[in-house]
């Protein structure tokens, strides 16, 4: 029994150590005062200061963070309607198709999905004049796309799972169709709601591939500009770059376990 967990202390260790050493050099080397990322030159924060001096990455930033924030709200709104048509709608002609259409993307390559989408924009260009040319609008479409795929799955598995006599009992008591659902359906499925625009914002935000076919110039995402810069190798920029956003995720997802544990405390009977 000893030896067995011995045996899983030091996989799981083995295991944390291969996920986070790499995050932790990269936290480590972010302070490194040499220009040089593989040659230690002692503790300085100067190239934090460089960071926010660089308006390539601060603009690209502000660009990737409007994206996927106008993404991630348009998705949610045509993804908890295609989700709600599929669990709430029961049979119907052409259900089987729209199904398809909406899990299509989840396990669609994204090189497909990027080139597909460009030829559809040149396409439509030239047929209707719109959109004109390839920018912040085609890489909104081209997000809102596949990333209401991810929300329309979610709320489809939340209101598998919800309750049916509740909104039963809603229309029982005269709630009107619209009133049933802003009013019962909706709060139920809230978490749902917030968990896909959470993953959709992460996934816009994230994006390199898809991004890199539908953009133009001058519309360069955060993802974009970072990868045309460590291609000619790693810079303490963006080294102080990573560091930023892993504080963030790291104080998102602290504050987060703190509240639910939280709201554990306050739902357990004393």
């Amino acid at each position: 029994m000893q030896r067995k967990s011995n045996f899983l202390n030091i996989t799981a260790g083995l295991g944390y150590l291969f996920l986070y050493a790499p995050i932790i050099a990269l936290i480590v080397y972010s302070f490194n005062a040499s220009k040089l990322v593989t040659v230690w030159g002692g503790w300085s924060i100067k190239w934090y200061v460089e960071l926010f001096k660089n308006d390539q990455i601060i603009e690209a930033a502000l660009l990737s963070v409007k994206i996927a924030f106008v993404s991630a709200s348009l998705a949610v709104v045509l993804g908890t309607m295609a989700g709600y048509v599929l669990s709430r709608f029961g049979p119907f002609r052409g259900k089987m198709i729209l199904s398809g259409w909406i899990t299509a993307p989840l396990v669609m390559p994204e090189v497909i999905t990027g080139l597909s989408l460009l030829l559809l924009f040149v396409a439509m260009e030239g047929m209707f004049g719109w959109p004109s040319g390839r920018g912040t609008g085609t890489i909104i479409i081209a997000h809102t796309t596949f990333c209401m795929a991810y929300v329309a799955v979610i709320v489809q598995a939340r209101l598998s799972s919800l309750d049916e006599t509740l909104e039963e009992a809603a229309m029982d008591l005269g709630a009107k169709p619209s009133s049933l659902f802003f009013l019962v359906t909706l709060p139920l499925i809230m978490p749902a709601i917030i968990s896909g625009w959470l993953l959709s914002f992460t996934l816009s935000l994230d994006d390199l591939v898809i991004a890199s076919f539908v953009s133009g110039p001058g519309n360069s995402t955060l993802p974009m500009v970072i990868f045309s810069k460590v291609r000619l190798g790693v810079t303490p920029e963006v080294n102080a770059l990573a560091t930023i956003m892993i504080a963030i995720v790291a104080i998102g997802v602290i504050a987060a376990m703190w509240q639910m544990r939280r709201q554990a405390r306050l739902m357990k009977p004393e």
